[in-house]
């Protein structure tokens, strides 16, 4: 895949975030047709990992989504393969150092700024998808972020293959 390719699978990552998609099916449903998943069952695969895993304000929903593409791109398939589990496992790890490198934290209230009380009184509730929640919000790069974070990692992967 070219970066010409990688690059417009980022910019649909945040197409699908700015039409109303949580940060996990976004990062997901953006590169899914890679492994054979169409968009509607990528998307619901990735709903409840939104809001940092049903908006418990836990890991980012793009970083799970990151989880999520690096499972389905090398995860280990026989229950038995502790080499290939553990391969997935470096990926992981070492993508999301790097996410947390660029963004300061893998958690969703660190990265909202949502401390204490604050957190304790997170619903389930989804916000409104409003000017205002775009304002104030820094999902939109967090979803461009993790995005890219996998596209650089395909990119590099046709290179090396590390899984």
């Amino acid at each position: 895949m070219n970066q010409e390719e990688l690059d417009a699978r980022v910019e649909r990552a945040v197409d699908y975030f700015m039409a109303g998609f949580g940060c996990a099916q976004s990062v997901v449903a953006a590169f899914a047709d890679l492994y054979g998943l169409d968009e509607t069952m990528a998307k619901r695969i990735a709903a409840g990992f939104g809001g940092g895993v049903g908006r418990m304000r836990m890991m980012c929903g793009a970083v799970s989504g990151i989880v999520m593409l690096v499972g389905l791109d090398c995860g280990q398939t026989e229950g038995d393969d502790r080499e290939g589990k553990s391969a997935c496992y470096k990926v992981v790890q070492q993508l999301l150092e790097r996410s947390k490198q660029e963004n300061g934290s893998l958690i969703c209230a660190e990265i909202l700024g949502i401390k204490g009380q604050e957190k304790a009184l997170c619903t389930y509730e989804a916000s409104p998808r409003t000017a205002e929640y775009y304002k104030t919000r820094p999902c939109a790069a967090k979803v461009e972020s993790a995005a890219r974070i996998f596209a650089d990692y395909l990119k590099k992967k046709t290179i090396s293959q590390p899984c």
